[in-house]
């Protein structure tokens, strides 16, 4: 541990790996030998001089303040050097947990290292980081110097540091050197401790440095490498995943995101090799000795440690550049460049510079943007500053395999990257606490964006509701949800933040805030109260004297949301213009709903309406658990309509007599109710059956009328709400009562929509050329009746199966292709699982391949499943990112229901091994594994082994959860 900048001397050529990176390190002190010759008298003396020592060493310990020491190894001894220089630096900074200790004994006494958080004594400004990667044995060796500001007095340099047990720690000379006491690692708290023999001061600068080895891990976080198949030769390469904590892992830093500071990398490598990091190359050298290249990065801007990236591998790229110069390239297989699988998100990445340009007046911060495509990644991507990482079934498309769906998936994914080049990497959260500060805009930026991108796709009017609002009122209604804003102490909670509520949730909530926001606080951390302070300033100044914290507070830091129950005051006292409005805290099931005392401020849109026409809304703010308001003159044939286009992040009950009126109006003329409140009506009946509040049999009249909807959205919420009584009735004597009244729904729009072209003959279906509204309506009648058990529907499916195999020509249209596989596989013999499997192996399209391996679940054949499971986990023959997705599809097969619950419970150390710290997977392993058990046996079965391995997890429809004290997390079941 060194006090000077290092030269890139210094960096170790060579490869294997040091015993101990968090090890002590013993520095001797030169001696000379000399022949001494020592009279008896001078022994006795020196004796009693070492006894008189003795004595007053242990009259001092006694006295004096005990110092304990945590882990570590040969400390006597030790020294160290540390350089400094003046600064004139600020000495506060702002969410410092630190704090300034008068005395040393103090100061020890308080072991800072034992916090979860940093002390906040010390920030750093800049960190110079020379790496040299050995993809040859998956190693790499580097020093890092980090200059460091001293805001407070202290003795101790506490950082975090993943790798103790694979480095080692050194010093080295220097001038105006300090001198180190001990050195330690801290493994509870992923930390490393400097422990100085006098103080550093306040308002000056200093430079740590420290060299390390490590392998580069096969775990997915960190430093790891991932591997293709190229002409039959396997390739590796090796890339980051530092988000949220896992920057300690590659090298010692000081891992919160409240530490911003500058990069300058260096990475040496064999020249067959390509080297990305978030900055240009700012000069590369070749070494005389071994040929190996050296590329030094520019500097980046200020940033935290989990925006960090490098990646070195050997792909080929196609670039291109905005018109503010700003270069583009997408770095991926050879093969994948050439066939132009890349191409569409290159295209679609240069326009969403310029939009998000434009729509947040802040101008892209650097040079370049590089968008990498790697075979294996824990997550769908990941939005590092100028080096965006991605798995490649999120970004690589090839036009004539891939469906419209899985064209809007890559697209959105995309979006919510690019959004986090500003809303992340310029500004970032304070603490993990508020990270729905960035994720919570970038996912309502997904669908901005793609509208952008898509108008006719109508994303953000119709899309968001079903997609977004819908399915995180699904999560947020359960008794184990939990505020956005989640207090995180621990490194473990630090995943649990990352849920649907902070992606998702957030996104519903900000439908009406559509404000430039991103200049709060550029290059810095912003909190929630920055964000309210903005938008409160931009309400003013539309003359709008609204209180946004206040407000938005109840939304962010109480769980849940609100059910608005609306009903007519019919009394005689009370004239027929008045309405009694209620609210209260919704959660699924009765037996949990005994506390009641949240409450929220709620904008509730109202409308009045009658068989012929709509009146215009009015806006009601309900701010009591009962309040009474008047909107209008009423009649007995006038129905009340709340949530208008389902803006407000709640749910709206009616009395009886309401939901009569409104399901008439469905039967008799739905189009004067409009197509998001169509699809608003059924998402809350269903939900609100399920919970309680409303008579099942409300919801089943209520779709009634979906024999005559020719609108996509209302489709889709009705599908997805079938689905959640499919999952609840498909083992019970009533099912085929159930299964028999969707089909009497689905038939008649099915039969008229018919399937899409470009495949043999369609059994008498109407064939239609379908733009994209139609497109998607059309897959999801055919899903249904497929699902559901239309024999015409089966028939169909099996017709383009056989014509693809006598044919060897694969005819099916890409937007139905999942359907057609699985329904095919499920119905037909052995030889069309392996004809599927077989072309799973020999497909190049990553599209392609991933709805062939989700076909394979589909078999009825439970010798099948199993092979299939016991080869995604024990072989090379399936890509280590989609096993979670196996087992999963397995689960929701009828047939593999069991197997998938037993196969999970046998393989949870092997599973936990690979995926546990990722975050989601856990999670959303064992919500799809338990997606459908839903009786007694089941439930006592599934409690007992995960209550000791996760928090998270599904029986039934019901989400639930073992909570802890800091409250209990929402399952994430995607990226």
């Amino acid at each position: 541990m060194g006090l000077n900048d290092s030269s890139p001397g210094a960096m170790r050529n060579g490869r294997g790996l040091s015993d101990q990176w968090a090890e002590s390190v013993v520095v001797r002190p030169r001696t000379t030998e000399r022949h001494i010759t020592v009279h008896k008298r001078l022994v006795l003396g020196f004796a009693l001089s070492i006894l008189t020592l003795i004595i007053v060493t242990a009259v001092a310990v006694v006295l004096s303040v005990r110092f304990e020491e945590c882990g570590g190894r040969d400390r006597d001894g030790m020294t160290g050097e540390l350089g400094s220089r003046g600064s004139s630096g600020s000495g506060k900074m702002n969410g410092s947990r630190g704090e300034r200790m008068g005395e040393r004994g103090d100061e020890e006494a308080a072991q800072p290292w034992r916090n979860s958080r940093l002390p906040g004594s010390l920030r750093p400004r800049h960190y110079d980081l020379r790496l040299a990667v050995y993809m040859d044995n998956f190693t790499f060796s580097g020093d890092v110097s980090i200059e460091l500001e001293c805001v407070n007095a202290t003795r101790f340099i506490v950082l975090h540091s993943d790798r103790s047990g694979s480095g080692r720690l050194v010093n080295r000379p220097g001038g105006g050197a300090m001198r180190i006491h001990r050195h330690f690692p801290f493994p509870a708290n992923q930390m490393y401790v400097v422990v100085l023999h006098r103080e550093l001061k306040p308002m000056r600068l200093y430079r740590l440095n420290i060299t390390f080895d490590a392998a580069i891990e096969d775990e997915l976080l960190g430093f790891f490498r991932s591997s293709y198949t190229l002409q039959r030769e396997k390739r590796y390469l090796a890339v980051t995943q530092f988000s949220p904590i896992h920057a300690r892992k590659a090298f010692p830093c000081f891992d919160e995101p409240i530490y911003k500071a500058t990069f300058s990398l260096t990475l040496r490598h064999d020249p067959q090799y390509t080297s990305l990091s978030n900055m240009p190359v700012e000069s590369s050298t070749l070494a005389d000795e071994d040929g190996w290249v050296t590329n030094h990065f520019a500097r980046t801007p200020r940033m935290s440690t989990y925006y960090l990236a490098w990646a070195v591998c050997n792909f080929t790229y196609k670039e291109t550049q905005t018109d503010s110069g700003v270069t583009i390239r997408l770095y991926a297989r050879p093969d994948a460049i050439s066939s132009g699988a890349g191409d569409y998100a290159l295209h679609i990445t240069k326009r969403l510079l310029g939009f998000y340009q434009d729509y947040f007046k802040v101008q892209y911060s650097l040079p370049k943007l590089d968008l990498l495509a790697v075979p294996k990644h824990p997550y769908a991507a990941m939005e590092n500053w100028g080096l965006s990482v991605f798995v490649e079934q999120k970004i690589l498309l090839d036009a004539e395999v891939s469906s419209s769906s899985y064209q809007m998936e890559l697209t959105m994914v995309v979006v919510h990257e690019i959004c986090h080049q500003w809303f992340g990497d310029l500004v970032t959260p304070v603490w993990w606490e508020d990270v729905w500060l960035k994720e919570g805009f970038a996912h309502f930026f997904e669908y901005v964006g793609t509208d952008f991108l898509f108008p006719k796709w109508n994303m953000e009017k119709q899309r968001f509701l079903t997609d977004v609002l819908h399915e995180v009122m699904l999560l947020d209604g359960l008794s184990s949800s939990h505020p956005i804003s989640q207090e995180v102490q621990q490194a473990t909670d630090i995943d649990r933040v990352f849920d649907w509520i902070a992606y998702k949730k957030v996104s519903a909530e900000l439908v009406f805030i559509q404000k430039d926001t991103s200049q709060i606080h550029m290059y810095s951390n912003a909190a929630r109260d920055d964000l309210w302070n903005k938008l409160s300033q931009a309400m003013r100044s539309e003359g709008r004297d609204i209180n946004i914290g206040e407000m938005m507070d109840r939304w962010t830091l109480q769980m849940g949301y609100p059910i608005i129950t609306i009903s007519k005051n019919q009394s005689e006292q009370v004239p027929t213009h008045y309405i009694t409005v209620t609210q209260e805290h919704f959660l699924y099931g009765e037996e949990v709903r005994n506390n009641n005392s949240l409450q929220w401020q709620v904008p509730l849109t109202v409308a009045l309406g009658n068989a012929s026409t709509v009146c215009s809304e009015s806006l009601i703010w309900v701010n009591n658990k009962t309040e009474t308001h008047r909107i209008g003159e009423m009649d007995d044939n006038t129905w009340l309509l709340g949530n208008i286009n389902q803006t407000g992040y709640f749910r709206v009950n009616y009395d009886l007599q309401n939901w009569k009126l409104l399901i008439q109006q469905l039967h008799n003329n739905p189009q004067i109710i409009s197509v998001g409140n169509r699809a608003g009506l059924i998402d809350d009946a269903f939900n609100l059956a399920r919970a309680g509040y409303l008579p099942q049999g409300v919801s089943l009249q209520l779709i009634g009328y979906l024999p005559e909807e020719t609108s996509f959205l209302p489709w889709h919420a009705a599908s997805r709400a079938l689905y959640q009584l499919d999952k609840l009735l498909d083992r019970t004597d009533e099912y085929s009562l159930f299964s028999d009244y969707v089909l009497k729904q689905v038939a008649s729009r099915y039969h008229q929509i018919g399937w899409p072209t470009n495949g043999p003959s369609n059994e008498g279906s109407n064939v239609l050329q379908a733009s994209y509204q139609t497109e998607e309506l059309q897959r999801e009648l055919i899903m249904l009746a497929c699902s559901f058990g239309n024999k015409q529907c089966h028939r169909q499916a099996v017709v383009y199966i056989s014509d693809w195999i006598s044919s060897n020509k694969n005819r099916i249209p890409p937007n139905i292709r999942d359907i057609v596989y699985c329904t095919g596989v499920s119905l037909m013999d052995e030889d069309v699982w392996e004809f599927i499997w077989m072309k799973f192996h020999s497909s190049t399209a990553v599209s392609e391949k991933k709805i062939l391996l989700e076909a394979l679940t589909c078999s009825d054949n439970t010798f099948l499943l199993n092979r299939l499971l016991n080869l995604s986990l024990t072989s090379d023959l399936v890509p280590e990112q989609d096993v979670i997705d196996v087992i999963i599809h397995v689960g929701r097969n009828p047939q593999g229901r069991n197997l998938a619950w037993k196969y999970f419970r046998d393989k949870w150390d092997v599973l936990n091994a690979r995926y546990g710290e990722a975050l989601f997977m856990n999670s959303k392993l064992i919500g799809g594994v338990t997606e459908f058990l839903n009786t007694e046996k089941e439930l006592s079965e599934h409690s007992r082994p995960v209550t000791t391995v996760t928090n998270c997890f599904t029986v039934g429809f019901i989400v639930t959860t073992n909570r802890n004290p800091n409250g209990g997390p929402a399952c994430k079941n995607s990226y």
